[in-house]
């Protein structure tokens, strides 16, 4: 049945807050799979995956847009951009999908939102693919993505706000050519005083971001040990947030995984080329 732009209405401290998600396929399928972005993203970055999971494995996908991102809402109390607040989004939405299991894909953040969800008691999630990143997330990496979240630049026009985009994912490597125009589409907003394109996100997500201890890395061990479903890790070649360390020591612990290594990129693989779907397609029929 195609792609619908819907949303869920989620519940934070300072009222209800519009969750905008995307619905891909016929929506009484009781296969789902939940896709959730990147920290400055947004879920369309998803459309070629949730394609191919309608199309070859007929699975219904939810591609919500995480608040202050896409076109959810912003949050006025800017605290409240946190993994605590962000499961408990999550939860709602998978409340809304009708179903008491789905399969999770998650990039980065969002790999690590599907992380904590997994490892949490009687959890819904029934397989995990994590996109470039792990249960240990080093400081150099964290300081690299801190130099540029929260910019809010001003473009004049789309030409310039392309330039800017592959700049900021060079390292996530090549883009099939024909996504490009979407991608800019999806990736800016209009500018309030009509003066040209901003980014598509609350510039203040990054004071969550900021908070964490410098030269600190994120340690989730604990979480990945608790972890108890299938899991597949997608990891780009040059990844400068999931190390080969890092991975293989997930190998060795916790639930285990089963793993990918994408050539040519680095944090984080854009999953928009078949041949970085295919592994998470096989994963997800259940063959991995």
């Amino acid at each position: 049945m195609g792609m619908i732009e819907t949303g869920v209405r989620v519940l934070r401290p300072e009222g209800f807050k519009h969750m905008a998600y995307t619905s891909w396929g016929d929506p009484h399928r009781r296969e789902v799979v939940v896709c959730v972005h990147g920290l400055t993203r947004q879920g369309r970055d998803f459309d070629a995956l949730a394609e191919r999971l309608d199309h070859d494995l007929h699975r219904r996908v939810l591609c919500p847009d995480v608040l202050g991102r896409g076109k959810s809402d912003w949050l006025d109390d800017k605290s409240g951009y946190t993994y605590p607040l962000y499961l408990a989004d999550m939860a709602a939405l998978i409340a809304r999908s009708g179903v008491e299991s789905v399969d999770w894909v998650g990039t980065s953040m969002g790999g690590l939102i599907g992380l904590m969800l997994a490892a949490t008691p009687n959890t819904p999630i029934r397989r995990l693919v994590i996109n470039d990143i792990g249960p240990l997330v080093p400081w150099d990496g964290l300081a690299r993505i801190g130099t540029y979240v929260g910019e809010d630049p001003l473009f004049p026009d789309r030409a310039a706000a392309e330039q800017r985009l592959k700049e900021r994912t060079a390292t996530y490597g090549p883009m099939p050519a024909e996504r490009w125009p979407a991608f800019v589409d999806h990736s800016t907003r209009p500018d309030p005083q009509g003066q040209g394109l901003r980014l598509a996100y609350d510039p203040a997500i990054a004071q969550a971001f900021q908070a964490i201890e410098p030269g600190q890395p994120i340690d989730l061990w604990a979480l990945w040990d608790r972890v108890q479903v299938p899991v597949l890790v997608v990891r780009g070649a040059e990844s400068d947030l999931l190390p080969a360390e890092v991975l293989e020591e997930m190998k060795r612990r916790g639930p285990g995984c089963q793993t990918v290594e994408v050539p040519g990129a680095g944090h984080a693989p854009w999953l928009m080329s078949f041949d970085q779907m295919a592994p998470v397609l096989d994963f997800l029929k259940g063959h991995g």
